[in-house]
């Protein structure tokens, strides 16, 4: 029979609670004051493994058709982002004892129609698990808390299992850590990878690569991965880093027939004040959550305060391992907390209000990927950003022979004229100079904010203004860092932000891509600046201030 359908708006069908049961039931809380009882998670760690194993709605099962898998799982790649000490080890390691024996492949519905699993073994798998990580000392951090589970708990006496100190035997199959190059593995079929400290999994140590080759090696078999990393570095182009930008894109729609990444991140929030105690504290029980001891854990928050505060701590690092803040790279423009705090999705943009356009157009490229084109309005009267549209190249062959859609571009633009009230729109027109020159013709006449009278709108980012560039700039950073502005957290708006990096010239910052020919954009940053000036210069005319409705004065007497 097919699943009994949600009791509650937004409910899927899951093995989790078997799991979680099957955990209770055989294995111990590995070390601390608790070593030895059953091991039983906190809601944050039990709603992630609720959600690792979710089951497609419309999965029928049973598990095997012919000779084929029928994986009713959605979920095929997973990262569980926390700051460290918060629990991720141990709870990892109990997934990766689940996996090679519990009930964690859907089989179907029972005539209730809840989920029905059953252990990999059972249709002719073997169970092979995995702890990755590109050292040896990484691995330790998984290993040993499962050594202890397996070795101790009522796991031993309900399975053959062997738990020896390199590995695990256990029934037709085995429990390994590894730390190897990528081609050393190609070929080993696992059911389960688990995948530690990915933030520090990166090109020169062969991270990339590695990771690459245990996805091949899991799709064999419809596996599936947990990463559990710290907050990466923006620019290091960390396996994290890259399991992120794909949650990104998978958010925006723009990963074709795939919902299988499931991105679990909790981080301080962005307002905290490293060196106000109150406020550090706070934003420390945030990033721990269930594990702070505010809140019932082990965590002491206390102790982590004097960790973050000792003189020999990086503060970057701080932010990064105990507020799991992704800050920024050395060369970034603007840092993620400073950009996420003036978040603003609540607000809404209506119909007429006075705004002002900022745009940053591109066109086909030979070689490498396209340039974005993108459109940001902002607010006159409150300087709110929001992102009315960017065109970027699709990955993989959606993006071959990718152009701009010039057509939907020009439409964008229009639809803006006619829903709001434009006052000003400032666009760089290189490579758009003729639709530029046809905007001005079309509505410059209007238009009460202008670049220069022969040109309202063209406003060059390149070429002999580089003082007018620097100045522009400079005006939208301080304008982010002292709280001037507000945004719609726009995903992409924030990827072209944070992407922008520093540049020296002889007039002072600009803003490029990391490298020339890096997919990682920035036109919607440069689309942003260019909107931030054009409601400075409104401002700057009167614009923008809610006018006084006229009547008459009565005097009560």
């Amino acid at each position: 029979m097919p699943w009994r359908g949600p009791t509650y708006p937004g409910e899927v069908p899951t093995l989790g609670y078997q799991v979680l049961g099957w955990i209770a039931d055989h294995l111990i809380v590995p070390d601390g004051p608790a070593a030895g009882e059953p091991l039983e998670f906190t809601d944050e760690q039990a709603m992630f493994v609720l959600q690792l194993y979710a089951i497609d709605p419309h999965f029928e099962g049973p598990a095997i058709g012919g000779r084929a898998l029928r994986n009713g799982r959605k979920i095929r790649r997973a990262v569980l982002s926390r700051p460290k000490g918060w629990g991720k080890s141990p709870l990892v390691a109990a997934l990766c004892l689940a996996e090679a024996l519990a009930d964690v492949v859907p089989d179907g519905w029972d005539a209730n129609g809840e989920p029905v699993g059953r252990p990999w073994t059972s249709l002719g798998f073997k169970a092979k698990v995995q702890i990755v990580a590109v050292s040896e000392d990484q691995t330790a951090n998984t290993w040993d808390p499962l050594l202890e589970m397996a070795r101790g708990g009522p796991v031993l006496d309900a399975y053959d299992i062997e738990p020896m100190e390199t590995f695990v035997n256990v029934p037709r199959g085995r429990i390994e850590f590894v730390t190897s190059s990528g081609t050393s593995r190609e070929g080993f079929r696992p059911v389960f990878s688990a995948m530690d400290q990915t933030e520090s999994w990166i090109p020169s140590n062969g991270g990339r690569k590695l990771a690459a080759t245990i996805r091949r090696n899991l799709g064999k078999v419809n596996g599936c991965s947990v990463e559990t990393p710290n907050a990466f570095i923006p620019g290091e182009e960390s396996v994290a880093e890259r399991s992120f930008e794909a949650w990104k894109k998978q958010q925006e729609g723009k990963l074709k027939l795939d919902e299988g990444l499931l991105f679990d991140h909790r981080e301080a929030p962005a307002e905290t004040d490293p060196a106000d105690e109150r406020s550090l504290l706070d934003g420390l029980a945030a990033a721990y959550g269930d594990s702070a001891d505010r809140n019932g854990g082990w965590v002491n928050l206390r102790r982590l305060l004097a960790e973050y505060w000792d003189p020999d701590t990086d503060p970057q690092d701080a932010r990064r391992y105990y507020l799991n803040q992704v800050t920024h790279a050395t060369d970034s423009w603007i840092s993620q907390p400073e950009w996420a705090a003036m978040a603003a999705p609540e607000k809404v943009v209506a119909d007429r209000d006075e705004i002002v356009l900022g745009f940053d157009g591109s066109r086909r490229r030979s070689r490498g990927v396209t340039d974005a084109t993108a459109l940001v309005g902002c607010r006159v009267s409150d300087g709110h950003l929001f992102l009315l549209g960017c065109w970027e190249q699709p990955d993989g062959p959606f993006g071959v022979d990718w152009q701009v859609p010039t057509v939907e571009v020009l439409a964008a633009v229009e639809d803006a004229f006619r829903n709001y009230r434009v006052v000003g729109m400032y666009a760089d027109p290189a490579k758009w100079e003729s639709h530029i020159a046809g905007w001005e013709a079309k509505h410059g006449r209007r238009l009460r904010v202008k670049s220069s009278m022969q040109h309202p709108i063209e406003w060059w980012m390149t070429g002999g203004r580089a003082v007018q560039i620097v100045r522009a700039l400079e005006k939208f950073r301080s304008s982010v860092v002292d709280g001037e502005l507000t945004h719609d957290g726009s995903s992409v708006l924030t990827r072209h932000i944070l992407n922008a990096r520093r540049r020296e010239s002889r007039s002072g910052i600009q803003i490029a891509k990391e490298h020339p020919e890096s997919p990682r954009k920035i036109d919607a940053a440069v689309a942003a600046v260019l909107a931030w000036q054009c409601r400075v210069d409104a401002v700057a005319k009167g614009l923008g201030k809610k006018k006084a409705r006229a009547g008459r004065v009565v005097v009560l007497r």
